[in-house]
């Protein structure tokens, strides 16, 4: 294999981001469905990372989730976030019964060349081909699609929200609200598989109201 196919099969930087913000995507689309957030009737299978997921045909949703997920993607390239949360949330009580961590870290440290051997920076490209970390996503987002086996019934009104950590110097839209981190008392929390691009490194967990 010539360096030039080497280059071309590895993620960058800029691809990794990207295929982060899908899963979020496709994650936060397949819990609203199979929480029960929104009906059934108002989600359609569309084909992703060679599995089918319901995706939402709510226009205020997708307008929602492109907004945040774009400007999360811009972040992900500057390496400036550092969780995202979905929550979910009684209606009626304003009681958080259950939130999804997705948690990011940040691979590929190389050496910059210089003799101190503490001096060293994150690598644009990744070692990682995208067929492989698609199979991961896969993996994981069949992992949410069988949490319902064992998370409690959300039998009441429920809404959900974003939330995203960010390191301090983040420049936060106007259009941003800053909020406080968000807790669930007596709470039980499951962890799911983790998947890397070996640029970002994801780590999926649920927790729940312990009933």
């Amino acid at each position: 294999m010539t360096e030039t196919q080497q280059k071309t099969k590895s993620i960058t930087l800029k691809g990794s981001a990207e295929l982060v913000k899908e899963y979020l995507l496709y994650g936060v689309n397949s819990i609203l469905y199979q929480r029960g957030i929104y009906p059934p009737e108002t989600f359609q299978p569309t084909e992703h990372f060679g599995m089918f997921i319901l995706m939402s045909t709510d226009e205020k949703i997708k307008a929602f989730l492109d907004a945040v997920l774009g400007q999360i993607q811009e972040w992900l390239i500057q390496r400036k976030v550092r969780k995202i949360t979905l929550v979910i949330t009684n209606v009626n009580t304003k009681e958080v019964l259950e939130k999804w961590d997705f948690v990011v870290s940040y691979e590929g440290q190389v050496s910059n060349g210089t003799n101190d051997s503490t001096k060293n920076e994150l690598s644009d490209v990744g070692r990682k081909d995208v067929k492989s970390i698609q199979k991961e996503i896969r993996e994981v987002i069949r992992q949410i699609t069988g949490t319902v086996s064992f998370l409690p019934l959300l039998d009441c009104l429920c809404s959900f929200d974003v939330l995203t950590y960010t390191v301090p110097d983040c420049n936060i839209p106007n259009e941003w609200d800053e909020t406080q981190p968000v807790f669930i008392a007596n709470s039980q929390e499951v962890q799911l598989r983790s998947f890397s691009t070996s640029i970002h490194k994801m780590d999926t967990i649920v927790s729940y109201k312990n009933t």
